[in-house]
């Protein structure tokens, strides 16, 4: 049965039929449903901060550039959420590459078979379908498969791919044991992504407690603006009012990306 959550997605990228090209990943192209959605949150930010902050629609034209910079950080996160997507998938690859070498597959038979097994498991255009029907093509016509992986992991932009590529190129050359090589590198990225599932299950109620602190004072200002309007009244109308809540919107602006780099840990 075929993973049906792994078909294209909004901002997926898919070689164009009959050019021969491959995509390249490191660039994200965000779908027309993500960037209408990332343009409605940053627009919709924008206007909170403008009135919460300074009621005042000219507040809103000059904070425009808050959509930008929402759009900006969304098509990043779903950039780094497709690579870690293409890195499970390459490492499911590989499991089964492996596993045909040990059952006395060459290694260019060895990723035919992957390709077959793959074939059940995703659908036909993710990605990694895609690249290793792309890989049995390029050895069809001669092509090593250094050279493709060595393509593979340029275009994919993915740290443990590109590694991975030169692991096995400099295996490959040198007569190494490819199945040791290819056996001890999966079993590498797979000690990773448990050591990063971990660290998320850690850092899980972090993030929360994070996000509801960063929403607080947001909430608190909201609330007094609905139940005591008269009392802010004071910081909308004067320089002095304004000057203060610009300050206060750059602390708390500070506070927020910091808290959010020090959430943010990778590996």
């Amino acid at each position: 049965m075929k993973n049906k959550g792994s078909g294209k997605r909004g901002g997926s990228v898919s070689a164009a039929p009959g050019t021969g090209r491959m995509p390249d990943y490191s660039a994200y192209i965000l779908s027309k449903k993500e960037a209408a959605l990332l343009v409605g949150a940053g627009t919709g930010l924008t206007a909170a901060v403008s009135y919460l902050f300074y009621r005042s629609w000219i507040a809103f034209v000059i904070l425009l550039p808050l959509v930008w910079l929402t759009v900006r950080e969304g098509r990043e996160y779903f950039r780094l959420r497709r690579q870690r997507l293409m890195r499970g998938r390459f490492l499911a690859g590989m499991e089964l590459v492996t596993m045909s070498l040990r059952s006395g597959y060459a290694v260019e038979n060895a990723f035919r078979e992957a390709l077959r097994e793959l074939k059940r498991l995703y659908e036909e255009d993710d990605f990694i379908v895609t690249e290793f029907r792309h890989i049995v093509r390029g050895i069809d016509l001669n092509e090593t498969i250094e050279n493709l992986l060595t393509d593979l992991g340029e275009r994919s932009d993915v740290e443990d791919i590109r590694s991975f590529a030169q692991i096995f190129t400099a295996a490959k050359r040198t007569g190494g044991d490819l199945i040791a090589v290819i056996r001890n590198t999966v079993v590498s990225m797979q000690q990773k992504d448990e050591t990063l599932s971990e660290i998320e299950t850690v850092l899980a109620g972090k993030k929360l407690e994070q996000r509801i602190m960063c929403l607080a004072p947001v909430m608190i200002l909201g609330y007094v603006s609905l139940t005591s309007p008269e009392s802010l009244e004071v910081m909308y109308h004067s320089k002095a009012g304004i000057a203060v809540m610009t300050v206060c919107l750059l602390v708390y602006a500070a506070a927020v990306i910091w808290s959010s780099r020090i959430m943010d840990i990778r590996i």
